[in-house]
């Protein structure tokens, strides 16, 4: 039985709230809009839709802007282009808040690129389907730093401030908050083709998958989640983070460390069959289009 769920929500009785701009407005952007609005911050979205074009011109008037845009990988390519174009409409000053998942390093790269911005990167994590109970209520807020200055200290003590509480809040490196992304993504893909073989062996041996995951489950070594080898709409690792957040990682496995071939191909087979068993049941076909192409 699912538990209901009870709103974590916590009004900041702070003298001056900071006008809030949210860039991006998919179940990210759209989400932190409306927790914040619902905490009494003034709130302006802007996105490409028709609906929210027109605000564009009043986010450089935002205390605080996050950016919640997409970060594809297109033939298995990273592109980070949404969010530089995002920092481009911004004025000296501003505090930023990267929400976007992005490459190791990309952070720090984007600061030198906006001197006049101070950058952060708090990854999130959300699951689609509970979007704002996960926004609401989060298990941990990591803060990223590109660089350790003071208005850089002022504005991560600004984020821990306004946004939802989480039980377990860290500040680290720009560049640790972006593995500590890639990290909780790329598992849990490995973890869902895992299940899956272990899934379609129990079947060759007759064996009631019900009763594996049963076990699993009171088992307090290995992790709860990810045991169901039919999720939604079939099978394999799909939805619109965990292919591309793969596929960037392998770009950059590749990149950093040539000279391990077992890894290398270690991570290309994992790719393989993930991709096979989403294209033979038909899940997430457009993503995987555009993250390895027609092919």
């Amino acid at each position: 039985m699912q538990l209901a769920y009870v709103r974590c929500l916590r009004v900041h009785n702070m003298s001056k709230k900071p006008v809030i701009g949210v860039i991006g407005q998919g179940y990210v952007g759209k989400n932190y809009a409306d927790n914040f609005e619902e905490r009494g911050y003034k709130v302006v979205r802007y996105s490409l839709d028709p609906i929210h074009a027109v605000n564009k011109a009043m986010i450089p008037d935002a205390g605080l802007v996050i950016i919640a845009v997409p970060t594809p990988s297109t033939n298995g390519a990273f592109d980070d282009s949404y969010v530089r174009d995002a920092l481009s409409h911004l004025k000296e000053g501003q505090i930023v808040v990267i929400k976007s998942t992005v490459q190791m390093g990309t952070t720090a790269k984007l600061q030198e690129a906006y001197p006049h911005l101070t950058l952060l990167h708090v990854p999130e994590f959300l699951r689609e389907a509970f979007a704002r109970e996960d926004v609401d209520c989060p298990s941990r807020n990591i803060i990223g730093l590109p660089v350790d200055t003071p208005a850089h200290q002022e504005a991560a003590q600004l984020v821990e401030e306004i946004f939802p509480k989480a039980k377990h809040v860290i500040k680290v490196s720009a560049v640790d908050a972006e593995f500590i992304k890639y990290t909780h993504n790329t598992m849990g893909l490995m973890m869902i083709v895992y299940t899956n073989l272990l899934y379609d062996l129990a079947r060759a041996h007759g064996v009631e998958w019900g009763s594996v995951k049963d076990a699993i489950l009171h088992n307090p070594w290995f992790p709860e989640k990810y045991l169901d080898p039919i999720h939604k709409d079939g099978r394999g690792a799909g939805g619109s983070c965990f292919i591309k957040d793969f596929a960037a990682m392998v770009e950059s496995h590749e990149k950093h460390l040539p000279d391990d071939k077992e890894g290398v191909a270690l991570l290309s087979a994992i790719v393989e069959k993930n991709n096979k068993l989403l294209r033979d049941s038909g899940k997430s076909l457009d993503v995987l289009r555009q993250v390895y192409g027609d092919e």
